[in-house]
């Protein structure tokens, strides 16, 4: 999978965005979901990259650097399409994310997901996030599960 930076505007990215929107609300309340909007994943303080299969995109993710409590990452809208999962394309597009921090010198990545996705819930446990109470402008949610990792 080629991984680069991509405009969250395209076409292709607005069809990818809007997968992973119709997933997510199959699964949570509205109040539940705290998806970024295509706007906000233009701001410059985000990084919207996108993993290519033969010049199709089929998988995303951002980057949004905060400075609330101390400076972090926030990874957001990490999605595979439905044909490609399970080829570890989740895990390559999160050291690419991770990789993007290392070179901001945050060394603190943080993010939010849901209680109903066991299969992202093992992938960041996989790659050393924990559990933590809510950052930034989040708070409890009997859905939502915070975690962070620190990056060295």
């Amino acid at each position: 999978m080629k991984i680069e930076i991509t405009d969250p505007s395209s076409e292709a990215s607005i069809l990818l965005i809007a997968q992973s929107d119709n997933y997510l609300q199959a699964l949570y309340p509205p109040e539940s979901q705290h998806l970024e909007s295509i706007a906000a994943l233009k701001l410059p303080n985000v990084t919207f990259i996108g993993g290519y299969i033969e010049s199709k995109l089929v998988a995303c993710g951002a980057l949004k650097i905060l400075h609330d409590d101390i400076s972090y990452g926030e990874i957001k809208r990490l999605f595979v399409t439905e044909q490609y999962r399970g080829r570890g394309y989740s895990k390559q597009i999160m050291a690419n994310l991770e990789q993007h921090l290392v070179n901001a010198n945050i060394t603190i990545g943080r993010l939010e997901t849901g209680i109903k996705q066991p299969e992202a819930l093992a992938l960041y446990r996989s790659l050393g996030y924990w559990v933590r109470e809510p950052f930034g402008k989040y708070r409890h949610d009997p859905l939502s599960v915070f975690m962070e990792k620190h990056l060295s």
